[in-house]
């Protein structure tokens, strides 16, 4: 249903428009109010994951316990986030494509 055709009592429609999830949070991963939460087997693996979040700026929870596996999945992907791929400009029909084939660029990914 949507907030701009909702029908009903207004106190309603506005718990109805706040409840949902919030893409435009404030609060990013790595921050003080949001740590990373860090599995580690070992002290020396520890040393090494502390210097890594000291030099991206970040705030970790580590816990070191040999009985799980390491889980370090939440900094790797604060540290290695995807960037956008930007190219130029769409190359005209009849130039070379630009994936390396050697065909027009009408042949082959046009």
């Amino acid at each position: 249903m949507s907030k701009l055709f909702f029908k009903g009592r207004i106190d309603a429609r506005q718990n109805h428009v706040i409840s949902g999830y919030n893409v435009n949070r404030d609060v990013k991963p790595g921050s003080e109010e949001a740590p990373l939460s860090v599995t580690v087997a070992s002290e020396a693996r520890k040393a090494e994951i502390e210097a890594i979040v000291e030099q991206h700026a970040l705030f970790a929870n580590i816990v070191v316990d040999a009985s799980k596996e390491e889980n370090t999945i939440e900094l790797d992907t604060v540290i290695n986030k995807p960037t956008t791929t930007v190219f130029e400009k769409t190359p005209n029909r009849n130039d070379p494509c630009s994936c390396g084939s050697g065909k027009k660029y009408k042949k082959c990914c046009a």
